[in-house]
């Protein structure tokens, strides 16, 4: 979302040339360097075989893209919607704002639930991280961050403790107690360290590891009890936004979505992307594996959802109407996958019929564009988060 974008020129030494220029990250056999913009492009050039040129190489590799593609063409036999013509519709179904969550005092930019299916935690651009009981509407722990634009928080799986950034370029995991009067601020910890804001943080299958995104176009996995950098993804030619882990238990991947256009599927074990899909035609704002972890869905600002199947490497469904022309800033699937939620700049959220392809309900009540959606765990409910301050339950 351009909205959320930030560009930090930084000024330093050249690692290459030693001159005080404007610095640019530079990755060489995964070590991380600052080059100036006239060193990196001396490197790229480097290794050229005689009568080699940079356009000449970039010219072979979207031939052999067109070819791939044309590849996946011949594979593409039926539409999702045409299979699903024998599927039974959805019949009527009411949804509503049972709980409306009120205490940030601007936008709401993340939200995230707790194993528990009861406990919410939101972040805001006012700087605060606020914990909440989704039942009575009661916070129950409130953090105050050094920076504005907290744009990523996440819950632990044990339910212990809470990861959020932002604009401090970092990752910061605050444990939880049940002692309210306890400073947790002093039990900071600051995880991840990133050339450029926080975008996205996900805890892994345990308390142990958290994955994180940033405006630096790179995803890492760190270590959450020492800090340590465990592995980097780097592939993504601009800001990450957004990412989401496989829902399997041994899930050794997770998908992302940048302001390249491109969706990327991410082995965690060697740092390699595994799949990517560039059918969208504006920055991806979002991204949700399907339950069975087979497919996901991606929400844009290019005013679409789109559903990629990772079996058939190659888009199955698009969701859109010509009456929507405002961006999708998020999406999630209900428990059974038959559903997806997505919200939208135009204050709206939009349900859609996976199978069918068709819009079966739109839901209203925010003031202004929702930024964040979450499916319960138990699948009950969901909550989504707005600029309007505040987050509302629906059911």
């Amino acid at each position: 979302m351009c909205d959320q974008t930030f560009l930090v020129n930084v000024f330093g030494s050249c690692d290459k040339c030693f001159k005080q220029r404007a610095l640019r990250p530079v990755f060489k056999k995964s070590q991380q360097l600052s080059y100036c913009s006239m060193c990196a492009e001396i490197m790229a050039t480097d290794g050229l075989h005689e009568n080699e040129t940079l356009a000449s190489l970039k010219s072979e590799a979207e031939s052999l893209k067109g070819k791939l593609e044309e590849e996946r063409a011949k594979l593409h036999d039926v539409e999702l919607h045409q299979v699903a013509e024998r599927v039974e519709a959805l019949g009527q179904f009411v949804m509503k704002t049972r709980r409306t969550l009120k205490g940030h005092g601007n936008k709401v930019l993340c939200m995230d639930w707790c194993k528990d299916k009861r406990r919410i935690v939101s972040s805001s651009q006012d700087g605060k991280v606020i914990v909440w009981d989704s039942f009575t509407t009661n916070k129950e722990h409130a953090v105050t961050m050094p920076c504005t634009w907290v744009m990523a928080c996440a819950y632990a799986p044990s339910g212990c403790a809470i990861a959020c950034g932002g604009l401090d370029n970092k990752c910061s995991v605050y444990p939880l107690t049940f002692d309210k009067n306890e400073n947790m601020a002093a039990k900071k910890k600051s995880v991840a360290m990133h050339t450029n804001y926080l975008s996205a943080c996900s805890f892994t299958n345990s308390d142990m590891q958290i994955l994180t995104a940033s405006g630096d176009g790179t995803c890492a996995l760190w270590d959450v009890e020492s800090g340590q950098l465990l592995q980097s993804f780097h592939g993504h030619g601009a800001d990450v936004l957004c990412l989401d882990l496989a829902p399997s238990e041994t899930g050794n991947t997770f998908v992302s979505g940048g302001c390249d256009k491109k969706a990327m599927v991410w082995d965690m074990r060697s740092g390699q992307c595994v799949q990517a899909f560039e059918t969208h035609e504006s920055d991806i704002n979002s991204v949700r594996y399907y339950p069975s972890g087979d497919a996901f869905a991606s929400g844009s600002d290019d005013a679409t959802c789109r559903l990629y199947d990772l079996r058939a490497d190659r888009e199955v469904a698009i969701y859109s109407k010509e009456s929507i022309i405002f961006g999708a800033s998020s999406v999630d699937f209900s428990l059974s996958g038959r559903l997806l939620f997505a919200g939208y700049n135009d204050y709206t959220i939009n349900v859609w019929d996976v199978l069918k392809g068709s819009r079966v309900s739109i839901l209203f009540g925010h003031e202004n564009r929702v930024s964040t959606l979450r499916v319960s765990p138990d699948g009950t409910a969901f909550c989504s988060g707005s600029w309007d301050h505040t987050l509302r339950v629906w059911a």
